[in-house]
């Protein structure tokens, strides 16, 4: 596969009403290192430990995750990192049974202090 069937392929697109979800969750040192808790529990394996998609998991997968932290630089929205965390895209599975809705958005918090953002 080459050319824009391979780019379509691997961009993976929140749908309209995702990607203008307000987080619920307020951004603070509580919900952060709650967040990197279960960061480093549940998706450092495979996006590493900065968030750069090189985790010790990573190197197995047929598609390289995402470096989440050029995701944020490039404008990714707090709700659309949630609706992929709550949907997930194979590998990588769908944490809506496994994390509460809150411990999605702590997540998203601890994943957007990556960034500095």
């Amino acid at each position: 596969m080459s050319g824009p069937l391979l780019a379509q392929s691997s961009d993976w697109k929140a749908p309209p009403t995702a990607v203008h979800r307000p987080n619920t969750v307020p951004v603070n040192a509580h919900t952060i290192e709650l967040g990197q808790k279960l960061f480093v529990n549940n998706c450092m394996i495979c996006h590493g430990q900065s968030g750069k998609g090189d985790g010790p998991g990573a190197a197995a997968l047929e598609k390289k995750p995402a470096d989440l932290v050029a995701r944020i630089k490039a404008g990714e929205t707090d709700g659309e990192l949630f609706w992929k965390i709550t949907e997930g895209r194979s590998p990588m599975i769908s944490w809506k049974g496994s994390l509460t809705e809150t411990q999605r958005w702590e997540v998203v918090n601890y994943i957007r202090s990556l960034a500095g953002k």
